[in-house]
């Protein structure tokens, strides 16, 4: 095993420049854009003397709310530099959202495009940097938000009154000497936080995980090896930047390994299949939303898929039909699952490429090497035998130095002994194998019977009509709450309430099987992937239950 590294986000881009100076670095097919890497570290250091230049000291947060452009992974290694940090924000967030990141990371700057499907970037900042547009560049000015200054926008518009465009950003960095830049990195500890990740609000108000250079990279480089992924490798990078699939699983894990980013700027199942044809990938990484898009494809059956070899599916619990279809129809052998969560960095289990396919498509794996993990009773934190179920916790170097400015939080997080407690619930067998089983928030207590949705959604899933399925519990007056299974069909295919309870009758339990069910074509989702399960309760409780 190799040692946990002690090297930030500047010394590893050069290093990776320095031994595949001409190997391809970053393909982004949409502006017929290709880096080597000689030219992608080159551009690193051009936006780290920029952002020098505008004023960003070490330590200062710069939030970045983009797709999944070039300069968003220019981004994550020039801010890196200079000991920055880039807080991510969600590329489906509107304006009081934005109001709410901005102000708890005490933002200084904001990098921002002009739009994103049905936002425009630049409105949503005028309603929440009022008279923005008569404002000085450099010189922002906003009662609630005391700390902002700057503002970076990037994309086609000549006038954009109140803010800098990247390009003159890019312009200001040539006065910054390259002894300057030098001597800022010298002061740049690996511990230093580098990124605040927040979390997708699946449970209410986000929290901004504060990641370390050495949490982030050594995550990346165990999450790459697991894969297999050398400098031969290309990843087709579909799964958002602002998230750790994207920027740590992803990004860098192709920097670790010297292996090439194919960027898609945002996912898109047609793009997916051209571009892993056209690019000969290798490897490819997503949420289970996103497999089963591409594989129901109508025109799926016309890509060549051969050249991919791995992947990664995390984010969501996996259907096994849906691995299966992957490993097989797209020629991904050696697909593998991974699990953890943002506070981690974000890994802490991954499947490996030569388990048998019953492991992959039933456990999320083994502890990645040098990460502590085990099963504690949720109640008195006492560690669980083999095969009884609890709450997952992790100790490791990966974990998060804390939520910014949320030190209760933080302490809830992570105990006295420095365990991490996910609020996952699952299992581990005797080859230490775990098993998620499912939220402790997501359990459902039907007339005291505990209910993990996820075992009812993977027997549903066998089911042919169904392509996606999505079980919660609602309030009840009776019982305290039923379930309910919110079904996806199979384009053109009819399922009827009478059909599934059929198909549950003497099969699984008769408490487990849905009270209700509600068919629809989409459930709410945040921009990561991840379903919104309190969202699709709120949707449905009051309609059902009165």
């Amino acid at each position: 095993m190799e040692e946990f590294r002690e090297i930030t986000m500047g010394e590893l881009i050069r290093e990776t420049a320095s031994r595949y100076p001409d190997r391809e670095a970053l393909i982004f097919p949409a502006a017929s854009l290709r880096l080597t890497y000689s030219e992608f570290e080159q551009k690193c250091r051009e936006t780290a003397k920029g952002f020098m230049a505008l004023g960003v000291k070490k330590g200062d947060h710069v939030s970045v709310w983009a797709t999944n452009i070039p300069q968003w992974v220019y981004l994550q290694f020039g801010l890196g530099m200079i000991g920055a940090v880039l807080v991510t924000v969600n590329t489906n967030y509107k304006s009081s959202e934005l109001n709410y990141i901005l102000n708890q990371s005490d933002s200084t700057t904001l990098v921002l495009i002009e739009e994103y499907r049905d936002t425009n970037y630049r409105d949503m900042l005028s309603v929440v940097v009022p008279g923005l547009n008569s404002m000085e560049a450099g010189k922002i000015r906003s009662d609630s938000l005391p700390l902002l200054k700057n503002i970076v926008y990037i994309g086609g518009r000549s006038e954009t009154p109140g803010m800098f465009s990247f390009d003159q950003v890019m312009g200001l960095g040539r006065k910054i000497s390259d002894a300057e830049l030098a001597e800022r990195e010298e002061s740049i500890d690996f511990h230093d936080v580098v990124n605040m990740q927040y979390t997708s609000g699946t449970t209410g108000f986000p929290k901004g995980v504060m990641l370390t250079h050495y949490n982030v990279i050594n995550n990346a480089r165990m999450v790459g090896d697991v894969m297999g992924m050398t400098e031969k490798d290309r990843l087709l990078i579909q799964v958002p930047l602002f998230h750790c699939f994207g920027c740590v699983m992803s990004s860098l894990n192709c920097v670790v390994h010297g292996s090439t980013m194919v960027m898609m700027e945002y996912f898109d199942a047609i793009k997916a299949l051209k571009y892993i044809q056209d690019e000969k990938c290798t490897a490819i990484n997503g949420v289970p939303t996103m497999f089963i898009s591409i594989l129901s494809h109508e025109d799926f059956s016309e890509y060549d898929m051969s050249s991919l070899r791995t992947g990664i599916m995390a984010g969501a619990p996996c259907p096994e039909e849906t691995m299966r279809q992957v490993m097989e129809r797209m020629h991904c052998p050696e697909v593998v699952i991974a699990f953890g969560q943002t506070e981690s960095s974000p890994v802490m289990n991954m499947t490996r490429r030569d388990d048998p396919v019953d492991v992959r498509v039933t456990t999320v794996g083994r502890l990645l090497p040098g990460i502590l993990g085990k099963i504690v009773d949720p109640a008195t934190g006492e560690e669980l035998p083999p095969n009884v179920q609890g709450e997952i916790v992790t100790k490791s170097p990966c974990v998060m130095k804390g939520y910014y400015k949320m030190p209760d939080d933080t302490e809830k997080a992570i105990d006295a002994d420095g365990w991490l407690h996910t609020g996952d619930l699952g299992i581990v067998d005797e080859q230490g194998n775990f098993k998620i089983t499912g939220r402790i928030k997501e359990m459902i207590i039907r007339g005291g019977e505990n209910i993990y949705p996820r075992e009812i959604e993977e027997y549903l899933h066998k089911h042919s009509k169904i392509r996606d399925v999505y079980v919660v519990g609602v309030p009840d007056k009776k019982y305290g709450e039923q379930v309910l299974a919110v079904v996806i069909p199979e384009p053109g295919e009819k399922i009827t309430e009478e059909e599934l309870v059929e198909y549950c009758t003497n099969r699984i339990a008769r408490h487990k099987i849905p009270r209700y069910w509600q068919f629809t074509d989409e459930v709410p989702m945040t921009a990561s992937g991840k379903v919104q399960k309190y969202k699709i309760v709120e949707q449905y409780s009051l309609r059902l239950t009165g």
